[in-house]
């Protein structure tokens, strides 16, 4: 057995945010509207929150947590403060109903709730089994973190230990807490640091996904544990991101897919109106970003600015495309990041050859440590220490990655495969399509049929022959839409996937679907 060196001190996610605050203390950390956190008003705070939970409530090393509340300051500094005692928050959707708010904390056997001033009746609505307090991120919360102590609890953290649990229905619906550690947090910090090139002191970044997300809280973190800093936006509203970039001279920002649809939808015009010339990083995750969008994008920011990484919360960041490639390799999802590995396999485990379609594992220091209490799903996901997110994927004779689909997504008509994605990227080159999603529907004949729904631009409705034309134009005869929905908006889930799931279950209710 290997002993550890004297000088070995476990990687832990808010030691960043201490040692920046060493070095600079009266600089700001966190911004939200004209509320600011410096780096030592941020780290007091983040021990009284340690120490308010261990003493004042009792609650153990160990035991678990759950912050209900959007984006603020309170909820950076509760879940750092939590995971500094060593009792890890489940992240709870703030848009969920109280029965769905009380599923999670019970599922993780939260003992607190942090619940924001806004979100404080439906909390009251909620029939817990397992939480006992309620602490709520106002006045009475100051007071809570003013009678505690302000020096750093005593608590000895493995870097294994789980820092967070988001908890992710990704597109299968049913919900599952994610096991977080600090180590793979904090490394994940510093290789998209190493990617991006955007975390350091002089850096501010500008933080719009939702914090109880995986992905939105690590990029809003990252920013503050190299010392530089963070603003936060409470709601996601367009004019308002543009507005934001352009006041705080933002040199980074992540975005989701759907967020770009919204900000060029307000016009170029407007766009054009805000001066976000700082901006030096877009990052783009969670879902797939259509090449038309990607074309868009770059013409609008410039070259050299946007990345797209690919990821998940349970895989944590697997691949990342770089601005030089951005119209070089059109859908590719670029290579993997640092310390990451990637195979892409046949249903025997074999890895497919340049160019097949296969499914994606990775493996890296960046994985989740589990399920929590899902012990089958947990190893469903793994193959020898490799994890799949179910995507399909291929890779070119450069190595580049290509996601094709999601496993689920995909059709089966005939007998034959057909990949959801390439059909709606052809359907988004319309100029009045804004968004669009393909899905597998019962056929008598062929087992699935293929057919689309599409969000149209307002006051234009395109003919179903003139999209069907545009189809025909790209893809083969078997991969044309049997029909096409015009609805008004797609169902997403928290990370902005289209949830294609919701779109087929009407179609299948009482059928067997089955994919091979």
């Amino acid at each position: 057995m290997t002993l550890r060196p004297g000088t070995y001190r476990p990687l832990t996610i808010a030691e960043g945010v201490r040692t920046s605050a060493q070095r600079t203390p009266g600089k700001v950390a966190l911004q939200e509207g004209q509320r600011t956190r410096t780096y030592s008003e941020l780290v007091d705070r983040i021990d009284r929150v340690a120490n308010a939970t261990l003493d004042g409530l009792g609650i153990a090393p160990g035991a678990h947590a759950a912050i209900l509340a959007p984006n603020c300051l309170e909820f950076v500094e509760v879940a750092l403060g939590l995971a500094t005692a060593g009792v890890p928050p489940a992240m709870v959707n703030p848009r969920s109903t109280a029965a769905e708010a009380a599923l999670v904390c019970d599922n993780a056997q939260a003992r607190v709730l942090f619940v924001h001033p806004s979100l404080e009746e439906l909390a009251r609505l909620c029939e817990f089994e397992s939480v006992r307090e309620l602490v709520v991120l106002d006045t009475r919360y100051d007071d809570w973190l003013a009678a505690a102590r302000s020096t750093p609890p005593t608590v000895e953290l493995e870097e294994w230990d789980v820092f967070s649990i988001p908890y992710t229905a990704g597109t299968t619906g049913r919900p599952k807490g994610v096991l977080l550690s600090h180590r793979s947090r904090v490394l994940t910090f510093f290789a998209m640091g190493i990617e991006y090139g955007c975390y350091g002191p002089d850096d501010r970044a500008l933080a719009i996904a939702p914090l109880f997300h995986g992905a939105g809280f690590a990029f809003a973190v990252a920013p503050i544990f190299f010392g530089g800093c963070c603003a936060i936006l409470p709601h996601f509203e367009p004019e308002e991101v543009l507005r934001q970039l352009a006041e705080h001279r933002s040199t980074n920002a992540f975005f989701v897919p759907a967020h770009f649809h919204a900000l060029f939808a307000l016009g170029e015009e407007t766009m054009r109106s805000f001066d976000t010339s700082a901006l030096r990083t877009i990052i783009s995750n969670a879902a797939p970003l259509p090449q038309v969008m990607k074309e868009r994008i770059v013409e609008h920011f410039g070259e050299g600015v946007l990345f797209e990484c690919y990821g998940s919360t349970e895989g944590g960041i697997v691949s990342n495309l770089r601005p030089a490639d951005q119209l070089r390799k059109e859908r590719s999802v670029g290579l993997p990041f640092a310390c990451t590995s990637v195979r892409v396999l046949d249903d025997a485990g074999e890895e497919v050859a340049s160019g097949e379609i296969g499914e994606l594992y990775s493996r890296s220091p960046y994985l989740f440590n589990g399920y929590w209490e899902r012990p089958e799903e947990t190893a469903a996901t793994l193959r020898g220490g490799w994890f799949s997110a179910g995507d399909l994927a291929r890779r070119d004779d450069e190595g580049y990655l290509y996601l094709v689909d999601r496993k689920d997504d995909k059709i089966v008509s005939g007998g034959v495969n057909i990949y959801p994605r390439e059909i709606e990227e052809v359907l988004l080159r319309h100029p009045a399509v804004a968004e669009a999603a393909v899905f597998g529907v019962p056929d008598e004949r062929w087992g699935e049929a293929v057919r689309a729904a599409v969000v149209v631009t307002p006051g234009v409705q395109p003919s179903d022959d003139e999209l069907l034309e545009l189809c025909s134009e790209h893809l083969a005869r078997y991969k044309l839409p049997k029909s096409i929905d015009r609805i008004s908006a797609l169902p997403r889930n928290a990370s902005g996937k289209i949830l294609h799931r919701t779109l087929r279950e009407p179609y299948w209710q009482g059928r067997d679907r089955q994919i091979s």
